[in-house]
């Protein structure tokens, strides 16, 4: 006589979080300076001022925006906060850095605005391996909210979880 094969994982209460859920939709754009620079090194006020006021900032509607320079050039704090006004009122965010600082701030924005009730006293899998680029640092901001509430934390899947936390 064959056994039924019951799935214990789809009938426990385990809840996964999964970070890709709430992954922001929309583009991600790099905004690199380091042309408006004389010999990509030297930054001339006047001769910047005038790339920031000529330049099609209309490119960058309704995405995310991280702003760099990739050479090694020493950029006033004045400069990037000029480049951030004009991306103001067209860009959904304006940052200073990378990809992978845009999407920590990205989902710093999410996490804390968070309601996290509904996983009071819930064993909580948060879930690992994702398509999308979630950074580190949404695991670690998220692991931060869910302790207060959550009866425990996990991290990976159902079928093989870390165990990170249980409330005693």
């Amino acid at each position: 006589m064959e056994e039924e094969i019951i799935n214990r994982v789809a009938n426990s209460k385990l809840i996964t979080f999964n970070l890709e859920d709430y992954y922001p939709k929309g583009e991600r754009v790099i905004l690199d300076i380091k042309n408006w620079l004389f010999e990509d090194i030297v930054l001339r006020e006047k001769d910047f001022r005038e790339q920031v006021k000529n330049h099609d900032w209309q490119q960058y509607q309704d995405a995310y925006v991280a702003i760099q320079c990739s050479t090694d050039a020493i950029i006033p704090d004045w400069a990037y906060m000029l480049i951030t006004l004009s991306l103001a009122s067209i860009a959904k965010k304006t940052i200073l850095g990378n990809l992978e600082l845009l999407e920590t701030s990205l989902y710093q924005d999410i996490i804390s605005n968070l309601d996290v009730s509904e996983f009071q006293d819930k064993p909580i899998i948060i879930k690992g391996c994702s398509k999308k680029p979630v950074p580190v640092n949404a695991y670690l901001m998220i692991t931060n909210k869910l302790k207060p509430v959550a009866k425990s934390i996990m991290f990976g899947e159902a079928c093989s979880s870390v165990p990170l936390f249980k409330r005693k």
